[in-house]
């Protein structure tokens, strides 16, 4: 009983996380996200 309960929390938490993470309003977050690798980072070398 109580596994199940848990499985059913967990399930829930992770659907509003992806509900969360899919918004339209972070697209402009995972954009800037996703160019960071192709930044260029002047001024700072590799030691």
């Amino acid at each position: 009983m109580l596994s199940g309960i848990v499985t059913a929390v967990l399930l829930v938490l992770f659907v509003v996380g992806w509900a969360w993470a899919w918004r339209p309003a972070r697209k402009a977050d995972f954009d800037a996200a996703a160019s960071l690798p192709l930044e260029d980072n002047e001024g700072e070398s590799i030691r």
